[in-house]
């Protein structure tokens, strides 16, 4: 049976090409990146405008909308699953514009806070809803293909974002950070509303009630080859947050990078975007699961090569940030991969699945990132302490999911949901 196209949708959407496809979901997904990595080099600028004095504070411009996006991604893929995509992904965009604009308007530190937290929690629904879409057309090996395609266009915001709020420092107050996201959000938006159709296949849709609710979410929670995945990820994407929280103190204080912060955080995200890139081309040849383990092992003995250092003393910054792009780069080779396992034996019920997991990948990475960033004592230790124990935690749950074994090739996988 074949999912019509419902009268809601622009006639146009229903023309959008694989590379349109891509670059549009690549673009929802990276307005979340951006409200993250954009504010990094204003962090120090806006805390003292707004009269916080303690650096390890300021990290809660990142942290709040971090976690309150990872409280709320439970609830955008239920919705979606009975409702369709489009209207909830339309109502998160919305959400995202207005907040980010009171956030420009903020007239001290708990209320930018809260503007912060609201906008957190819109943007839960981009993350979940173009998981769920890119779900509902492909999977497999192939979804990987398309996720990682995702990824590294997505990644060229995390790249550019922390240059684009220096230069607007040079020229205008902070504030007009939040002004351009908002700006952002709303092309992308009028961008979305032309051209995306609704994917939800009406034999698929779900109730709104308690019961089904429950139930869906139960088995996701429960699916042994899902849950690894999903777990795992989320304590390297908790390492990643760690850094992102610390780095302007890191690598701008620490290791006296200054001004050229950005080009550093950029040039390391570039990387990982090429990376990205490369598992697009790779995987549907080798596997998801061959090309995700293979990058997982030498994640971890990255962070034991970090920790070294560190722990050594007098590490400079070329020594930390070759190691830490190595770091992002692997990452690269898991992100995408492992979330196209994970969603996989989840067809009928892709955005209650999507919710779960951003929700699990989200609370975990967000509340660890936190932790990470609040141990931040001056050197790069508790960073390379939390990449090494993140890594050899993620391949445990990874081998619990694969039941032992791993670099498995799967062929012919049959959605279990």
């Amino acid at each position: 049976m074949h999912a019509s196209i419902p009268s809601g949708t622009p006639p146009a959407a229903g023309k959008m090409g694989t590379r349109e496809f891509v670059a549009l979901m690549a673009m929802i997904q990276a307005l979340q990146a951006l409200a993250i990595d954009a504010m990094l080099p204003a962090l120090g600028v806006m805390s003292e405008d707004l009269g916080v004095h303690d650096s390890n504070r300021r990290q809660l411009v990142v942290g709040v909308f971090l976690i309150c996006s990872g409280v709320t991604s439970l609830f955008p893929g239920a919705l979606a699953d009975r409702f369709g995509r489009r209207p909830v992904l339309f109502a998160s965009l919305s959400g995202y514009v207005l907040f980010n604009i009171a956030a420009a308007l903020a007239p001290d530190f708990t209320l930018l806070l809260v503007c912060r937290g609201l906008a957190g929690a819109f943007s839960s629904g981009l993350l979940v809803l173009t998981a769920a879409i890119i779900r509902d057309r492909f999977e497999g090996d192939r979804m990987a293909r398309t996720q990682s395609l995702v990824s590294m266009v997505f990644m060229v915001v995390p790249m550019a974002a922390p240059t684009l709020g220096q230069g607007l420092l040079t020229v205008a107050s902070w504030r007009w950070i939040f002004g351009l996201m908002a700006g952002l959000g709303a092309a992308v938006s009028v961008w979305a509303w032309i051209r995306v159709p609704e994917t939800l296949h009406p034999e698929f849709r779900q109730r709104i009630e308690p019961a089904v609710i429950a139930r869906n979410m139960r088995t996701v929670f429960l699916t042994r080859a899902a849950v690894g995945y999903v777990v795992g990820m989320a304590l390297v994407q908790g390492a990643l947050f760690g850094y992102i929280n610390s780095s302007q103190q890191l690598v701008a204080e620490h290791f006296g990078a200054g001004r050229a912060f950005p080009l550093i955080f950029g040039g390391m995200a570039l990387f990982m975007a090429l990376c990205s890139l490369t598992n697009s081309r790779i995987v549907e040849r080798f596997g998801a699961r061959r090309v995700s383990h293979t990058a997982l092992i030498g994640y971890v003995v990255l962070g034991a090569l970090q920790l070294g250092f560190a722990i050594r003393g007098g590490e400079t910054i070329w020594q930390f940030a070759p190691l830490m792009t190595l770091n992002l780069c692997v990452m690269g080779f898991i992100g995408a991969n492992f979330q196209s396992i994970a969603l996989q034996p989840f067809a009928r019920i892709a955005g209650a699945a999507a919710s779960v997991q951003a929700f699990m990948r989200l609370m975990v990475g967000s509340a660890l990132g936190a932790l990470i960033g609040q141990a931040y004592d001056g050197t790069a230790e508790p960073l390379a302490w939390a990449l090494l124990l993140a890594g050899v935690a993620a391949l445990l749950l990874v081998l619990y999911s694969e039941r032992g074994r791993l670099f498995r090739r799967l062929h012919g996988q049959v959605a279990q949901a």
